[in-house]
């Protein structure tokens, strides 16, 4: 089949979540069909790094703008109009006209929206069974974690917009696949459509985290995650101001390594600590994870499932982890990770695989059989091919000249 793939993000290099999760399916799905890709920027996105992208997709381009902070009067439209403040701001015409060009020249059977904001381009292509996929609904969710009163009235206001905008969009989409059960609990109940509803989770590539990437150093702990997500920051700030004093008390040898793109203000954002080796940008993060002894995850926000983590285990590297780090992953405490939610009980459990070899022994290789058994990607890919298949079989079924609801 022919699939038009839209993305908010170019797919390399590879170097965040929604680009690994973006490639490897690039990968699953070229296999069987023709890929043209339309990658949809406001990163400035520098397309040099497009051989593999080149080999994987029959087409790919990319269209860039710079991204526009919301205005008043945008806030005060988004009151009254079906889309939130943040997708008006994101809104291109020309965007618009080039994707709905592509689909006129090409006659795609589906279309593959990867990320809610590439979706308003999607949703009134006619004729042409669409997916949405991953649209990251479950940390808009949790708006009553803002600290203040104004952020929680804030947190609640945008949650119940997009919301609505969800339920609004699905209704014109034919499936919506999403990262972990939650998600799917989530869509489930607050946009109930005639959409198919699947979970395609996040993975790791087993067959590329093979390989003799050098002895784990004693007392090395990593954290790989760009601090310019602030959730990455946070989880860092944390582990710095209340968790590394008390390993570092117990135990003086200890250092952490953070891997990822980092702005100075975010560097100067971080407690001083003279045992912290901020690397910045790593083009290939995987020997660096495979060569600390474990891996920290003291994260407090954000959604989706997280790649950092299966990527560890799939390297073997053992990792700590709060609740929120490991949400929506099928991993138990004790047996392929250790769970801890206070930086006293998290400290505690970091101490217990510095100091216990046998102990990160088995960790590691209880993690390692569990991401190979449930996330290796190429597993994961083949759902989404399965996915595709079933939903442009019903669309071709459909009597010709019939439209779902919302193409009009």
């Amino acid at each position: 089949m022919r699939i038009l793939a839209l993305t908010s993000w170019w797919p390399e290099p590879a170097d965040n979540g929604i680009k690994l999760r973006i490639r490897h399916l690039l990968r699953a799905l070229a296999r069987n069909h023709d890929i043209h890709l339309v990658a949809l920027t406001h990163d400035g996105t520098n397309t040099s790094q497009r051989q593999e992208i080149d080999q994987l997709c029959a087409s790919a381009m990319a269209l860039s703008a710079s991204l526009r902070n919301p205005r008043r009067r945008d806030v005060i439209a988004s009151l009254w109009h079906v889309q939130p403040a943040s997708v008006r701001v994101r809104w291109n015409s020309q965007w618009s006209a080039v994707v709905h060009a592509q689909a006129a020249v090409l006659k795609p059977d589906v279309v593959l929206s990867i990320e809610l904001a590439t979706a308003v381009y999607a949703y009134k292509i006619p004729g042409v069974a669409r997916i949405l996929d991953d649209p990251e609904l479950v940390g808009l969710s949790s708006w009553y974690r803002a600290s203040s009163v104004p952020g929680k009235l804030r947190a609640w206001l945008t949650w119940q917009k997009q919301r609505s905008y969800v339920r609004y969009l699905l209704r014109s989409f034919d499936a919506c696949s999403v990262v972990s059960e939650a998600e799917l609990d989530l869509v489930r109940r607050l946009a109930p459509s005639e959409a198919r509803l699947a979970v395609v989770p996040n993975g790791a590539d087993i067959s590329g985290c093979m390989g003799d990437w050098g002895e784990p150093q004693p007392d090395t702990l990593i954290y790989p995650g760009s601090l310019t997500y602030h959730a990455n920051l946070d989880a860092v700030q944390y582990f710095l101001r209340d968790i590394f004093p008390q390993i570092r008390q117990r135990r003086s040898g200890v250092r952490l390594r953070i891997t990822g793109r980092v702005e100075p203000e975010q560097l100067a954002a971080l407690p001083s600590c003279d045992s912290v080796d901020v690397l910045g940008f790593v083009s290939d993060v995987r020997g660096e994870v495979a060569r600390a002894w474990c891996e920290v995850v003291p994260l407090r926000e954000g959604s989706g499932t997280r790649l950092k983590v299966l990527e560890a285990l799939a390297l073997g590297t053992p990792v700590i982890s709060t609740s929120k780090g490991i949400e929506g992953l099928a991993l138990e405490h004790e047996r392929h990770v250790l769970v801890a939610d206070t930086p006293e009980s998290f400290a505690d459990a970091t101490l217990r695989v510095l100091a216990q070899p046998e102990l990160r022994a088995r960790l590691a290789e209880a993690g390692r059989c569990r991401v190979a058994e449930l996330y290796d990607w190429r597993v994961i890919g083949e759902r989404m091919n399965n996915l595709i298949n079933e939903v442009a079989e019903r669309r071709r079924r459909v009597a010709p000249g019939l439209q779902r609801i919302g193409n009009a």
